[in-house]
């Protein structure tokens, strides 16, 4: 039986939970088309414009005095229950209507990342809303945050995005696997910890979830990582009017792309980059990089990136 690790783009997940709920609707039929055809999928996801929601309206609330602050780790937290939680909904009813016998699980995912990672002293993911220059210094004064001007749009704050090292709990994935569970895992990148004399700890950071999910495909010897996102094809020239979207490429030809600059840095490099980090450690595997709205078509060999060696 083949198996496949599908990661899902928080920003396709769309802006509100009742587009979420509609939009993953859809992807559980796709989903569960794959379970029909006899492939064991693990799912993970995305959580950026999510967790943002949450940690704004808290710290809302906190501001107005009308509840307590809350850590970036917990909020974290907060958006695996919340997407996973509308995964679940959405998956277990297309299985029963499809009186496919399979239970679905969430689980809160922790993700250690070194202390001593470059990522902690460059904080270089934007989080949450944009400041004018004179609320940004105030809360850096008050609290201690880094912001960073964002495209001419205002200030944002801005958190570190360490690597994954080590999936806290891959032993309880893999038993439920091996129970026939279908597993969402891994949200958001997973809830970044360090470990500390021995404990973990939470820390304010935004693991990349696309290599956190190369990661776990890789630690569960997959045969595919899909990666779902917003566009139906990786682009060379994007935006241009040689724009070209490319279809069965080589991992030479991905790394010629990078040294290129060929991909943006905050939305499509990092999942090349987790697609050939997946690749080098399984070289008989394969990367298939699509829109969520897509995934039949792309399945079926008509539309997305397929990456091999």
């Amino acid at each position: 039986m083949s198996k496949i690790v599908v990661a899902l783009g928080g920003n396709a997940l769309g802006q509100s939970p009742k587009e979420q709920l509609k939009l993953l609707k859809s992807t559980a039929k796709a989903l569960v088309g794959l379970i029909n055809k006899g492939y064991e999928i693990v799912i993970s996801h995305g959580n950026g414009p999510q967790v943002g929601s949450i940690n704004l309206g808290l710290n809302y609330a906190a501001e107005h005095e009308q509840g307590p602050l809350f850590p970036f780790p917990e909020c974290g937290a907060m958006s695996q229950a919340y997407i996973g939680y509308q995964m679940q909904e959405s998956l277990l009813n297309e299985l029963h209507a499809l009186d496919i016998n399979k239970e679905v699980v969430t689980l809160v995912t922790q993700v250690e990342v070194a202390r001593d990672d470059p990522a902690f002293q460059r904080p270089t993911k934007p989080i949450g809303l944009f400041y004018t220059k004179e609320q940004a210094d105030k809360t850096i004064q008050e609290k201690g945050y880094t912001f960073v001007e964002d495209s001419g749009r205002g200030y944002r704050r801005v958190v570190p995005s360490p690597q994954p090292i080590n999936i806290v709990e891959l032993d309880s994935i893999e038993t439920l696997i091996k129970h026939g569970t279908l597993v969402i895992a891994a949200g958001g990148g997973g809830i970044p910890v360090v470990k500390e004399q021995g404990s973990y700890k939470g820390v304010d950071a935004v693991i990349d979830k696309d290599k956190t999910s190369a990661l776990l495909a890789d630690h569960l010897q997959s045969d595919q990582l899909i990666i779902l996102t917003a566009v139906d094809y990786v682009y060379i020239n994007y935006g241009k009017d040689n724009q070209e979207g490319l279809g069965n490429v080589t991992v030479d030809e991905m790394k010629q792309h990078i040294a290129d600059n060929q991909f943006a840095k905050g939305s499509m490099l990092p999942k090349i980059e987790a697609a050939l980090q997946f690749l080098e450690k399984n070289p008989k595997g394969s990367v298939l990089i699509t829109s969520l709205a897509d995934l039949d078509a792309a399945l079926d060999g008509k539309i997305g990136t397929l990456i091999k060696n």
